[in-house]
Formats: structure tokens, sequence, C-alpha cells
């Protein structure tokens, strides 16, 4: 008989569970509480990445869909060099991504969401220097600039967000008239959307609703997946 946990989304003990953890924040309550967190927390996001792997597979056939912390199931400690007072992350973060460079690095769709926030998104979240001047060199061709130009004003004009610009001026190498040079402003390229968890999110309709919003979100996968093909 298979144990594998079939996905009815994501249960309100887990929300309540993460508003627990704000009051709670420390390795000793975590540990006194490993159940809940197994049942409210690890059990459902694993089946929901199975799930949506499978869905996602429709869209990218090679996409990483992985039920394991530290593959597309992010792990609940925050590093401790940092977070003494609060060494426990306060959402849950989820991601499929593709290629075989690290996760973040990858061209993904993602999602984390607490009890007041579902965020999902597609794309990369934060360029580390290598990446960010590979997309510099990337979008000095004018078509390949013309091109996310065109991706990013087509998913504005469905609702969807992008983040604010990082820097204010041009990188070396870009004349200020040239045509959508606003690109190089970026340290990331991903598009976003937010929602308040609702009776969806509760029920396996919340793979249909996010599936939705990552097939709008396509086209903006596969630029930044060809992003990061490029010079390799």
């Amino acid at each position: 008989m298979s144990n594998e946990i079939i996905f009815k989304g994501f249960p309100k003990e887990g929300l309540d569970f993460m508003d627990e953890i704000v009051l709670n924040n420390s390795k000793e309550w975590l540990d006194a509480n490993r159940d809940r967190y197994d049942q409210y927390i690890v059990a459902p996001n694993k089946a929901y990445v199975a799930e949506m792997g499978e869905h996602l597979q429709i869209l990218v056939p090679t996409i990483n869909a992985i039920p394991k912390i530290n593959k597309s199931l992010y792990k609940i400690y925050r590093d401790a060099r940092y977070h003494l007072d609060d060494p426990i992350k306060t959402r849950i973060g989820i991601i499929f991504w593709q290629g075989n460079t690290h996760r973040m690095q990858s061209s993904s769709f993602y999602m984390h969401y607490d009890s007041k926030e579902v965020f999902v998104a597609t794309g990369i979240r934060n360029f580390k220097p290598p990446l960010l001047a590979i997309y510099r060199e990337y979008i000095q061709d004018k078509d390949r600039r013309a091109e996310l130009h065109k991706i990013v004003e087509a998913l504005k004009a469905k609702g969807y967000q992008f983040p604010e610009p990082a820097y204010k001026r041009y990188p070396r190498g870009f004349d200020k008239d040239d045509t959508h040079v606003y690109l190089s402003l970026f340290r990331s390229m991903y598009a976003f959307t937010t929602y308040v968890p609702d009776e969806a999110f509760h029920s396996e309709k919340i793979i249909y609703k996010n599936f939705k919003i990552y097939e709008d979100m396509l086209p903006l996968q596969e630029w930044v997946y060809g992003l990061t093909l490029y010079g390799v």
C-alpha cells in the first residue's frame, strides 16, 4: 500500500501553527510541537509539491518538483548566525525550478504563505553578482530587451506585479536613450501576485488557482530560463 498523501488543500491548522510560531519563536518550542509541525505543515506541503509538480510538467516537462527539505521545500530554520532571537521562519516557502543550477538562481515557479498572505511568483527573485552580470550582458541585445519588455507589459495588463528597480543609475555600457533601457536597473526578474488565504487555499482548488497563475507567467519563466543558459 502506498504511503503517499493525497493533497486536499492546506489545513487551517497549519496557518494557526504559523501564527503560534510568531509568539513562540524558539527551537525548544518547535521541538515540543514537532508532531503538529509534521502533520499540518510538512505532510500537506510535500503532497502539494507532488501534485503541483505533475501539473507543471505540462508547462515545463523538465521542472524540478522534489518534495524534500532543501529541494522544493525550504527548511524551517533561519541562519542562526543572524537570527538568535527568531530562529524559525514565520512563513512557508515552496519552489519548483528548471535547470541544473542552484534553485535560487534558476528560473522557477515559487510560492510562500502565512496566515495573512499567499505570495505566488515566477522568475528569479534575486540575482547574485555572477548572474546579475550575465543578465546585463544578455539584455545588451535589443531584441532580448524588446521581448522582455513585451512580456512585462502583457503580465502587468493581466494585473500581475513586478519588483521596483533596484538601481537609479544605468550600468556601464547602457545608453539612457536606448529602447527599454529601464530593464538594466533591475537586480531580479520576476512577476508576482498576492492574495489572502481563502477557502480555495484549504482545498484541492488551490492547485488550479496557482497553476493558472503559473500558466499566465510561463512566457517570463521561459525568458528567464534562456538567461540562465546564456554562456553555459
